[in-house]
């Protein structure tokens, strides 16, 4: 069984850190593309970044780029999302799956069917 577990949420102040980690069980993330998604109350469930499996190549959403960085460390079969300069916009519960990085599939929130969604991680930026 396919499982992602995400950790490292929690209440930050503008302009502060996090790092996001994403354990996957039951799956090799070297395997396939990993996706970083998050979900702020009352909106749909976007993409925010993606790392291909074939060459570590990575893509974000317009609004993070500069800021969020997308990481995979295949001994710890660990998917990570340094989060930088974190502003109130980047308040939402934070997940984790397999996707594809085509803009048009885990900008829409869209994962790999063979994956569930984990339980998320939540990110409060808040003064």
């Amino acid at each position: 069984q396919v499982q992602f577990v995400e950790s490292g949420g929690g209440l930050v102040q503008p302009g502060g850190s996090l790092r996001l980690s994403c354990a996957a069980s039951g799956f090799t993330v070297h395997d396939y593309a990993i996706g970083w998604f998050r979900q702020a109350p009352g909106k749909e469930r976007e993409g925010v970044s993606c790392i291909l499996s074939s060459d570590d190549r990575t893509h974000y959403k317009d609004s993070v780029k500069g800021r969020f960085t997308i990481s995979r460390d295949n001994a710890k079969n660990t998917v990570y999302l340094q989060m930088n300069s974190l502003n109130p916009e980047d308040t939402a519960v934070y997940y984790c799956a397999a996707t594809s990085c085509l803009s048009g599939t885990y900008l829409r929130g869209i994962k790999a069917d063979f994956a569930s969604w984990g339980q998320g991680t939540q990110v409060t930026v808040s003064s």
